[in-house]
């Protein structure tokens, strides 16, 4: 069942009527409003609610007391009442006051987009460090939306005695349970974020370079990482179907063993309690060597798809103002996915188009075209740099040997003085991660 509520009078369960609603501001919108509208549906849909009906709203000045003019919020009550539902789901952030409001004047349940996701999330999270992210930012969300609902049980005493002032009423006594809790899940995620740095730590002491998947929800990424590896994680036309991060181990031309990452998907407006609680998931990112951006090539919105990703990338310091790597970041790299869902009109402008970089592979995750070419395209910028070095190396020493044939190129050996001189190809991070190894 899915909870909408800030207390447990009133739920609104699963296959619940709602009507989703938008207010749009003139020369602020960067993206579709019709798209807009069927992602929020799409939202919707992720928890099993039935969308009856969705309408955009223009407004010209966002109100203070209800977000919506008040001609508009009539018109909102008025689809409310003529679809009978239960929820009104507004796909713009609310504050505490303008949903209070707007749940006064339509006589309904109301939830922000914020809400929503944080909902989504909350039913997805399948490991206990993805439970206690979520649970962390909706107890964020919710701090700042305790209303003054519990006025009959403020407790009219206090101190000792008959004479003691006021006492603590019901709303500071939940605010103080919500910081405990939350005090006692970030000491939790902060042991979780401890072990997942030593996780990196170890990966990193191993060779093997790490390449990180990310993208718009919804744009493929489980699909092509399941292309690649093999794997099978949970891969559905389904906003949010993945959640925790996944990594398997697969080989690339001239890699013989690389770590592929698959990660949460992010969308337009990502809460900031979100991307503070899953900060620690998505460092994977952070620490990876090279980032394909997966996107949605045939989604009439993505363009402005790619520019949410970069701002989240940029938000957890990978890309630059340009939306690129810098060079203490990870090479990023886009895979324009989904070529299979393009008429040959459209196919071939946007083989025109990707032709121009360097950057970019066109693909399709379902059908396997274009496959071959992004492994290619990752094992050569991740080999890009490489040169040869004469490495000399102990006779006995076998296992570092066997290494410089794993992850570089070596192109001869001969002995000499009672050691092996190997001359390999090996990138810059490579040779790095040979001497850290042998210094260990």
């Amino acid at each position: 069942m899915a909870t909408f509520n800030r207390d447990s009078s009133d739920e609104v369960s699963r296959g619940a009527r709602a009507v989703v609603v938008r207010a749009e501001t003139q020369g602020a919108e960067r993206r579709d409003s019709d798209a807009r509208l069927e992602e929020a549906k799409g939202l919707a849909l992720a928890i099993g609610i039935d969308v009856c009906a969705a309408q955009a709203f223009r407004v010209r000045d966002r109100k203070p007391a209800t977000l919506f003019g008040s001609g508009q919020v009539e018109s909102i009550a008025a689809l409310v009442e003529a679809e009978e539902a239960e929820l009104v789901i507004v796909d713009n952030g609310l504050s505490p006051v303008q949903q209070s409001n707007l749940e006064k004047a339509t006589s309904a349940k109301v939830i922000d987009r914020t809400g929503l996701i944080l909902e989504i999330f909350g039913e997805r999270a399948a490991t206990n460090e993805g439970r206690l992210q979520v649970e962390l930012a909706h107890l964020d969300y919710q701090a700042g939306r305790l209303v003054r609902s519990w006025t009959h049980l403020e407790r009219q005493r206090g101190g000792f005695g008959f004479l003691g002032g006021p006492g603590e009423t019901q709303i500071e006594a939940d605010r103080r349970m919500i910081r405990d809790r939350m005090a006692k899940i970030r000491r939790e995620l902060d042991q979780v974020t401890r072990t997942r740095g030593l996780h990196r730590a170890r990966r990193q002491r191993a060779p093997w370079p790490v390449i990180a998947l990310v993208g718009y929800t919804n744009a493929g990424k489980s699909t092509l990482f399941n292309r690649l590896t093999g794997a099978d994680v949970m891969a559905q036309d389904l906003l949010f179907a993945t959640l925790d991060p996944t990594m398997r181990q697969i080989a690339l031309p001239g890699l013989d063993k690389a770590i592929l990452s698959d990660t949460v998907g992010f969308v337009s407006d990502l809460p900031t309690q979100l991307i503070a609680a899953f900060r620690a998931t998505l460092e994977e990112v952070l620490s990876a060597d090279m980032i394909v951006h997966v996107r949605d090539i045939a989604h009439p919105d993505t363009e402005a798809q790619r520019d949410d990703v970069i701002d989240v990338l940029r938000e957890l310091g990978v890309a630059g103002d340009g939306g690129e790597a810098d060079s203490a970041s990870p090479a990023i790299i886009e895979a324009w996915n989904k070529l299979d869902l393009l008429d040959p009109e459209a196919a071939a402008l946007t083989h025109e188009v990707a032709a121009r970089r360097d950057d970019v592979v066109i693909l399709s995750a379902l059908t396997g075209e274009g496959i071959d070419a992004l492994q290619r395209t990752i094992g050569a910028r991740l080999t890009a740099g490489a040169i040869v070095h004469a490495l000399h190396v102990s006779l006995a020493d076998g296992a570092a040997v066997a290494w410089l044939h794993e992850h570089g190129e070596v192109l001869s050996s001969r002995s000499e003085a009672g050691e092996m001189i190997v001359e390999v190809r090996l990138s810059d991070s490579a040779m790095a991660r040979f001497l850290k190894r042998r210094a260990d």
